[in-house]
């Protein structure tokens, strides 16, 4: 097995680097795309980017008319299905379908969230931010799997956020049946374990050409916050008193750069399970770095990951064809 360091590569890239601009003399044409999410904030962008350079992108919405509104301005060869990321049958409907129909998927953007919701479960009892950001696409990526590997050269792209380092993921009661729910430990929780999804899957799926990225795409300001009240957005210093973003917030399409970069950049040929953020590979974490930059140990543990990957076996009932 193959195995990479999480050491920035000099990308030429940067945070306000836009989603346009890291394809620029990339032609996708003949690319098959899935995008979970992706009718709106920075999915929408990552769809109208990889659309604009040819790719035939798949759009997995829980609410296709909606989707069918907000994609209506991208050109491109776009269509949408309908997949719910708490609905396993769901998850194999779209996945069924799209393996017979397309046979062949170079591309996988785990890219839908939901972000410090009250505590609410699934029909299994699983708690909602892990089963949908995390259970869902796991599930997902494993019945696309016939599709990716038929790639010859295929990449999924997780996206994770800086909330990773809010908590490392808790194996031993991952649903809070057994503690106290807290919204951000929740989201921390999924978050790190989008992270060690990418470290797991990059590391069964290299013999198959199947690489996976995590990302943390930025600060963005999208309806990701739909649960949060004005006054806590406030408080974190993300709106000020007369509702103005900070200006350390990437736009949407900024903010989805990192996605399209992960997907598609050739300096990441023979590169995987690598944490990203603006645009290029993360540092790995130390003591004395900026508390907002960097990518924390536990998000990208292999032993961590193989742990976090044999639970999600069980949870989901997925096993990978590897």
């Amino acid at each position: 097995m193959t195995t990479t360091q999480q050491t920035p590569l000099g990308s030429g890239f940067g945070a306000r680097t836009a989603a346009h601009d890291v394809l620029a003399g990339i032609d996708l044409t003949g690319r098959n795309v899935v995008v979970t999410g992706g009718a709106s904030g920075i999915g929408l962008e990552t769809v109208r980017a990889l659309a604009g350079a040819g790719a035939a992108v798949t759009v997995a919405v829980r609410r296709p008319d909606a989707a069918a509104e907000a994609l209506a301005s991208v050109g491109g060869l776009v269509s949408i299905a309908s997949m719910d990321l708490q609905d396993q049958s769901s998850i194999d409907a779209f996945a069924d379908s799209y393996v017979s129909s397309h046979g062949v998927l170079h591309v996988l953007i785990n890219n839908a969230a939901i972000m410090a919701c009250p505590l609410t479960r699934d029909a299994e009892g699983r708690e909602a931010q892990f089963s949908a950001n995390h259970l869902g696409h796991f599930r997902l990526a494993g019945r696309l799997w016939p599709a990716l590997a038929a790639a010859g050269g295929a990449r999924v792209v997780a996206l994770s956020s800086i909330g990773h380092r809010i908590s490392p993921v808790d194996l031993d009661d991952p649903h809070f049946e057994r503690q106290p729910y807290d919204k951000w430990v929740a989201y921390g929780r999924a978050k790190a374990a989008n992270a060690l999804f990418a470290v797991g899957l990059d590391a069964r799926g290299q013999g198959a050409g199947v690489r996976a990225f995590s990302v943390h795409p930025g600060g963005i300001m999208t309806n990701l916050q739909r649960h949060l009240p004005i006054e806590e957005q406030r408080a974190m210093g993300w709106i000020d008193e007369n509702g103005v973003v900070n200006p350390m917030f990437k736009t949407p399409e900024q903010g989805a750069a990192t996605s399209v970069w992960a997907a598609t950049s050739p300096q990441l040929q023979g590169l995987g399970g690598l944490y990203c953020e603006d645009c290029d590979v993360a540092a790995l974490w130390q003591e004395g770095m900026p508390q907002w930059g960097g990518v924390r140990a536990h998000a990208v543990d292999p032993a961590l990951s193989d742990r976090l990957w044999e639970l999600s076996e069980v949870q989901t009932g997925t096993n990978y064809s590897f």
